[in-house]
């Protein structure tokens, strides 16, 4: 006998929409889940669809190139590189793939990192300045995925047992929508979805809206939603994301090289374009791969650049990485892509409280992801509980 049976209820059980399958909308879903199952819900297994636009799930995104001679992959992060898990909660839900090993502890040695034609240090060099910043430990840890970052996210899909995912459909903007009261039971909303080409995609008591607020903005634009204005508050920046790989036979660039500290796995950069350096194939589980390096640009500049051509973006990253990385013509990468994030960061004011989900108690909508908190990962877990919570107090 399960909690719930314990709070017997007349209510049947609510069709719930999820509009983005990232990490916000499968955790809600997750969490949704398991709170039917073990508290005192008034409902019992909800049904779930997530409208994802894309292919796939997660939004910790990868990206990997095969080498026909040697069968190995590079393989790069392109989208967060790691998260935190500060709250008890949180550290808590991720126990169970930190002991299957899905989910590991990073290490990582950091340097501070400034590029020769910036170096007040050695100014008529052309090596950069190389300084110890730090060593990630397990007691404030950084977490991974294995073997992938996208591993995760389709480990909780895989989970999801009253869940349905519709991939490859894009959800309308809500002002086509149409809402009535359902005259079955008189004090229920329902919420009829419909795909771009005006197909519906069935009835709904609530739709949680994950989509970065950019998007959640066109979604919601002229709908009626009681908290749109405060959709617009955080601001987002873009990032652009350069990916890099070596071939097996290439000598590294001198910068890997360095004899003066220990072999490290993460720069903080002293550059006006490039923000932080990341060394994927010296990450844990990642023995296999070629040597692939993942940088990601500065959020600032990447804002300033968000539409310029992408090969004149990548041709700016790649002249700032030589400068960082320090590579001759033996040593230059020969594998080269680059990844505009629209919404990428959200952007902290210390000084301003965190947004938090926002609800239309009386539609049942609710808008939520990660850049209604810290624009991080746990963010999107926190966003998730409140989501349940939300629901839970109006049901």
């Amino acid at each position: 006998m399960t909690d719930h049976a314990l709070y017997p209820t007349d209510k049947p059980s609510p069709k719930i929409a999820i509009i983005g399958g990232g990490l916000t909308g499968l955790l809600t879903a997750t969490l949704l889940e398991r709170a039917s199952n073990h508290t005192p819900m008034p409902f019992d297994n909800p049904q779930i669809t997530i409208f994802e636009k894309s292919r796939s799930v997660g939004r910790l995104a990868t990206r990997y190139r095969s080498d026909s001679e040697t069968g190995k992959n590079w393989q790069w992060s392109f989208g967060a590189q790691f998260f935190t898990a500060k709250t008890g909660s949180f550290q808590q839900f991720i126990a169970p793939w930190l002991q299957t090993g899905l989910l590991q502890p990073w290490c990582a040695n950091v340097i501070e990192l400034t590029p020769a034609n910036e170096s007040i240090r050695a100014p008529d060099t052309q090596a950069p300045d190389i300084q110890n910043k730090e060593q990630w430990d397990t007691v404030h840890a950084r977490y991974i995925s294995t073997p992938k970052m996208t591993s995760w996210g389709r480990e909780l899909a895989t989970a999801l047992k009253h869940t349905t995912i519709a991939f490859k459909t894009r959800v309308a903007p809500l002002d086509q929508y149409t809402q009535h009261q359902d005259t079955l039971h008189s004090d229920s909303q329902k919420t009829e979805l419909f795909d771009e080409a005006g197909t519906s995609l069935g009835w709904f008591d609530w739709v949680i809206c994950t989509a970065p607020n950019g998007q959640a903005v066109e979604l919601m634009a002229d709908s009626g939603f009681s908290e749109q204005n405060k959709i617009v508050q955080p601001q987002m920046q873009a990032c652009y994301t350069l990916m890099l790989g070596w071939d097996k036979s290439q000598p590294l660039p001198e910068t890997f090289n360095h004899q003066a500290i220990p072999q490290w796995d993460v720069a903080y950069v002293d550059s006006a374009i490039i923000d932080r350096i990341f060394i994927e194939h010296q990450k844990p589980a990642h023995d296999d791969l070629l040597p692939s390096v993942t940088i990601h640009a500065r959020n600032n500049w990447s804002q300033a650049h968000v539409d310029d051509d992408m090969e004149a973006v990548k041709e700016q990253l790649l002249q700032a990485a030589k400068q960082s990385l320090n590579w001759d013509e033996d040593s230059a990468p020969s594998q080269t892509d680059c990844h505009r994030w629209r919404y990428a960061a959200t952007i902290v004011n210390k000084d301003t409280e965190e947004l938090g989900i926002l609800v239309d108690e009386t539609k049942q909508w609710v808008v939520s992801g990660d850049w209604c908190g810290q624009g991080n990962i746990e963010s999107c877990y926190q966003m998730a509980q409140q989501t349940i919570e939300a629901i839970w107090k109006t049901e």
